[in-house]
């Protein structure tokens, strides 16, 4: 029947939406790139390279975050986080 259709349509609808704003990967993945900068300047060694390329990870999530958002504070917080990683990624590219 055409109720039931409208039901499950909606269901689909609902859960790709509930998908679609969970940002819960992308935490976890920034947490795991501020670890390994962490580890990186503890370390010994040349880490510009290394560090450019958490910088990009970082952005990575940073836009995965601000394309998910659905209210204006986490759009800002996502704009705020990607203006510090190009902040960052300055710094380091005058690393060795």
């Amino acid at each position: 029947s055409s109720g039931t259709e409208l039901m499950e349509r909606i269901r689909q609808e609902v859960v790709l939406y509930a998908v679609r704003i969970d940002v819960a990967e992308e935490f976890a993945r920034l947490k795991t790139h501020l670890q390994a900068v962490d580890t990186a300047l503890a370390g010994k060694g040349p880490v510009g390279k290394r560090l450019d390329f958490l910088m990009q990870e970082l952005n990575r999530e940073a836009n995965t975050l601000s394309s998910k958002s659905v209210s204006e504070e986490c759009t800002q917080a996502a704009l705020e986080l990607k203006l510090l990683i190009e902040q960052m990624r300055e710094q380091v590219q005058n690393l060795e």
